[in-house]
């Protein structure tokens, strides 16, 4: 059902399609930049050259690769909450907090009604499409993330903030659309934190996706995922994509009992480790996903952002894991 869709919003891919998560390193020359624009020794003009610079890099990058859907690797964003929380209403910047290894973030706070400013990615979005024929997702956090990686200091509860919070992202979503974009991905990590808050989550995407004609991908990070499923197949997208190269892929069990539904995006790369993977194991992980669903709903992808590499280990990376797909499409052929 979810290829057919794809064929009627004009998209057409091949078996196995093979994407990112949406991040990619920053290239040194933007990296660099980036700390004189925070010296104040840079103009922000002169840092959006660099943006754009490095976004055609990337996506150069990809073609040569030969991935099926771009990204424009977020190279206008530092933190995934943080870059939204800076552009919308209601929010001001709390202090630093340490999201993983020695990364810290400035933890956003809601501190009035969260509105929508007009269109946050759009104008990336459009940009990026233009330098190439390949289609490029539109790349979104979604509102239960925002919520729970931000403090309330408005809301009377976190679902009150979270459905707030998937109104305004929902016009986003709209803008994308409205610009061409037909592949849309709403980025929720933080879903597997609270068993017992998935329903207002899945209602908080109910009012962020519901009657918008796009492809919809959910990304999740590493998390418990055992402890919200099935229940996790109500969110309302077509393609969930799930980190779980990390965890010997133990997840495709309980769908063995408790069968998939949607599209799934095997992340078959570990973007924490530095080491590269092999086409052979690569093949192996793919392998594990088709024997538990048809292949015709499987893509292949990294099982989380690449920023954390550098642009060398990113390239080999996803030059090994298309060299895996291309001898699986050939078998399957």
């Amino acid at each position: 059902m979810s290829r057919q869709k794809l064929t009627r919003l004009g998209v057409e891919l091949p078996l196995l399609p093979t994407s990112t998560v949406g991040s990619f390193p920053k290239t040194p020359e933007l990296a660099e930049a980036r700390t004189k624009y925070a010296r104040k020794q840079i103009t922000r003009a002169q840092l959006e050259a660099l943006e754009k610079k490095a976004t055609e890099f990337w996506i150069r990058a990809q073609e040569e690769i030969g991935l099926d859907v771009l990204v424009d690797g977020e190279q206008y964003r530092g933190d995934m909450v943080a870059y939204f929380a800076e552009l919308m209403g209601g929010f001001q910047a709390g202090g630093l907090v340490r999201s993983y290894g020695n990364r810290y973030y400035h933890k956003p706070v809601i501190v009035g009604e969260v509105k929508w400013p007009g269109p946050m990615t759009v104008a990336w979005w459009r940009w990026t499409q233009s330098l190439t024929k390949k289609p490029v997702k539109g790349m979104l956090t979604g509102p239960y993330t925002v919520m729970d990686w931000s403090f309330n200091d408005y809301y009377r509860d976190r679902k009150s903030a979270c459905l707030a919070l998937a109104r305004e992202i929902r016009r986003e979503v709209e803008a994308l659309i409205e610009a061409g974009a037909r592949i849309i991905q709403i980025d929720e990590p933080a879903i597997s934190v609270r068993q017992e808050e998935l329903p207002f989550a899945i209602e908080a995407m109910h009012l962020t996706v519901d009657g918008l004609p796009a492809y919809f991908i959910t990304h999740a990070c590493y998390g418990a995922f055992e402890t919200i499923y099935p229940d996790m197949l109500e969110l309302p997208v077509d393609n969930l994509d799930l980190a779980i190269s990390n965890s010997a892929l133990d997840l495709l069990k309980i769908f063995e009992k408790d069968p998939f539904t949607k599209d799934l995006s095997l992340g078959v790369l570990d973007v924490h480790s530095h080491r590269i993977e092999t086409p052979a194991e690569i093949k192996a992980r793919v392998m594990r996903g088709i024997r538990v669903l048809p292949p015709e709903r499987v893509w292949v992808d990294p099982d989380c952002g690449l920023k954390t590499r550098t642009v060398e280990e990113s390239r080999s990376k996803l030059e090994a894991m298309l060299t895996a797909v291309r001898e699986l499409r050939t078998e399957l052929a």
